[in-house]
């Protein structure tokens, strides 16, 4: 199989000249869908826009490539469109975008369409065949040109290997960008290309959603002077212990690949110590708070699946059984109701566990998460030796909270455990993975959350009791404090302090009916609604592009994506985040005043029907978005 092989002449346009970022979207994605690769146009684009969100797939030089893996696509295949006029697609050079490949990969299937378009990537590095491209007058000699630079790049019979400067591979590097697709490889190429034009050895080991390509063997690691991880995703970093090795995002590696060359060969990288800690330019960089927060929100990410998943299914079963509401059986009388009951049950009992087990993996790395997972179970059982001693002895759970202690403790023991066991001879290197560290950790971990679940017990019930009594102002106070910080930063550390919170709460509410929830979901919906109302509504306070995305703010914003509001207050700060703030903390306050309780920790519109109140809730919802786009519009000054 050749590049062109996924690349037709119904996929290509020429010379287009889509007026921004989005136009250039929505022509590739008709491009794809008119060459008969896509089941769901609007799944795919939507898939598109969500790899777009995590950063832009502009790669400079005039090149982007947007690319998905996506249920949506049943045929993996590129399209293209040559724009000469430019668009800006947010370029780290700054540079507008001129060449665009887009990329449809199936969600499942085989591989073999990633190594096509590696090569892909791997030819635009070549600048003369771009401008070849930009410059073909129809699609023939577009596919003419990509077909001869294939077969210039990969001919039949692989070219001999460059010789390595010294005889050996003087640096190494890894390659990965979250979806695995392209970025991954057109940094591996321009690592490897600038390597030979420094006469320096390079090689590029490519972990992209194929797996991991060119893997880099024990006597590269050893030979080499140090290895570049240019990722923006977590890498193994076990077999490079002891080396140095320089950690920058995978962008990097394509614009700045001589820089990050040189400071390995001149001995400016730190050396990795694999002891569960950062490496030393890191931890000499963020602060204990900072740390801290990257433990938490890796065990949080990894939790919200179960909680998200199994939330909106237990909501789904109350939906299903509303005949039996106020009944014991509710949400499990009749067949249906009771699978989808069980199954949602079933994802949400791991939520603590979960949450455990990945922030003690964060701090002390592989050996932490077994331990962390057994103490987020013991904190959820609420065991204590009391009980031990006499099973008839009341038990409490230590819930969410006994969950953040088991994991920060448990990362924190094993981290103290394995630097210990450094000091044991190399002999017994071998046991420390499969005996030492399991059952040191287990034993460990196990006596502490028995000693303290009694007293985490007590504080956990006191805070369970404390928001069930909550009532009057008290309870206004905390849903307008807890959603209007779901808009202080919009996905940041006080969102997701926020909504951590709102979840850990249904876990304590009577019935998994949580009032707090409810005001968390109803600031994060807030902010995007509030902006599109006031890009219908004020007019005059955005520029045509920004009033373009109202369509869009609402769906996101119904949908509980709080992020949808990120462009318009990276712009205007000042303005918008007040505005918004004080929309989301009204609706909060409305939605307790109204009664209004979720069960689901997300789904926005989708979940109204099982809250209690639902039309409370729509109100407050609507109210603290009028409320927001009536401050916007007052706030915000008029555009020229």
């Amino acid at each position: 199989m050749r590049i062109t092989d996924l690349l037709n002449t119904a996929g290509i346009r020429l010379h287009a000249a889509p007026a921004g970022k989005d136009e250039a979207i929505d022509l590739l994605v008709s491009l794809q869908d008119r060459a008969g690769r896509l089941t769901d146009r609007e799944q795919y684009k939507a898939d598109i826009l969500a790899r777009e969100a995590m950063s832009s797939t502009a790669i400079g030089n005039g090149i982007a490539v947007p690319h998905a893996k996506s249920a949506a696509v049943k045929q993996a295949g590129l399209a293209a469109i040559t724009a000469p006029g430019g668009v800006d697609y947010e370029a780290p050079d700054g540079l507008p975008s001129k060449l665009f490949f887009m990329i449809a990969a199936p969600q499942e299937g085989g591989d073999l369409h990633l190594e096509m378009l590696s090569r892909l990537m791997v030819m635009l590095m070549d600048e003369d065949f771009c401008r070849q491209l930009l410059e073909a007058e129809d699609t023939e000699t577009f596919l003419r040109l990509i077909d001869a630079q294939e077969r210039l790049k990969y001919p039949d019979e692989p070219p001999a290997a460059p010789a390595k400067s010294a005889g050996k591979l003087r640096v190494l590097a890894i390659t990965a960008c979250p979806t695995g697709i392209a970025h991954t490889y057109m940094a591996a190429e321009a690592l490897e290309k600038k390597g030979r034009e420094l006469n320096i050895g390079v090689k590029a080991e490519t972990q992209g959603s194929g797996g991991a390509k060119n893997v880099l063997t024990k006597e590269e690691i050893a030979g080499c002077d140090g290895i570049i991880i240019a990722a923006d995703k977590n890498v193994d970093l076990a077999r490079f212990d002891g080396k140095p090795v320089l950690r920058v995002p995978v962008s990097d590696g394509i614009n700045k690949p001589e820089e990050l060359i040189r400071k390995i060969i001149d001995g400016q990288a730190p050396v990795y110590r694999h002891d569960g800690a950062a490496a030393e330019e890191d931890a000499g960089n963020e602060s204990t708070g900072r740390r801290l927060y990257k433990h938490l929100m890796n065990g949080v990410s990894h939790m919200l699946p179960f909680v998200i998943g199994g939330g909106i299914i237990m909501a789904l079963s109350f939906l299903l059984d509303s005949g039996a509401a106020g009944t014991a059986a509710f949400g499990s009388s009749w067949v249906l109701p009771a699978f989808f009951n069980k199954a949602g049950n079933i994802a949400f009992s791991f939520m603590v566990p979960i949450l455990s087990a990945f922030i003690a993996q964060s701090i002390a790395d592989r050996p932490g998460l077994m331990v962390g997972f057994v103490g987020g179970s013991l904190a959820a059982s609420g065991a204590t030796f009391a009980y031990f001693a006499d099973p008839t002895a009341p038990i409490v759970s230590a819930g969410f909270l006994g969950g953040l202690l088991a994991g920060f403790a448990g990362g924190w023991f094993m981290k103290v455990l394995r630097r210990l066991c450094d000091k044991m001879p190399n002999s017994l290197e071998g046991l420390k993975p499969i005996l030492i560290y399991p059952v040191t950790g287990l034993v460990a971990i196990s006596a502490f959350m028995c000693a303290v679940n009694p007293f985490v017990g007590m504080l956990n019930s006191a805070l369970i009791n404390g928001l069930n009594s909550m009532g009057g102002s008290s309870a206004l106070l905390l849903g307008a404090l807890v959603a209007g910080m779901m808009a202080i930063d919009m996905g940041g550390p006080f969102n997701k302090a926020a909504y951590v919170f709102g979840t850990a709460s249904i876990a304590m509410a009577d019935g998994g009916f949580s009032p707090v929830m409810a005001s968390v979901m109803a600031g994060g919906m807030v902010p995007p609604i509030a902006i599109a109302l006031s890009t219908i509504f004020f007019k005059n306070r955005y520029t045509a592009d920004e009033r373009k995305s109202s369509p869009v703010n609402f769906i996101m914003g119904l949908s509980f994506i709080t992020e949808g509001a990120i462009p318009f207050a990276a712009s205007d700060p000042l303005h918008v985040l007040p505005a918004c703030i004080v929309g989301s903390a009204a609706a909060g306050a409305l939605s307790m005043a109204f009664g209004c309780a979720s069960p689901a920790p997300h789904g926005g519109l989708f979940v109204f029907p099982v809250m209690h109140n639902p039309l409370g809730y729509a109100a407050a919802v609507l109210i603290g978005s009028v409320v927001g786009m009536l401050l916007l519009g007052l706030l915000k000054k008029k555009k020229v």
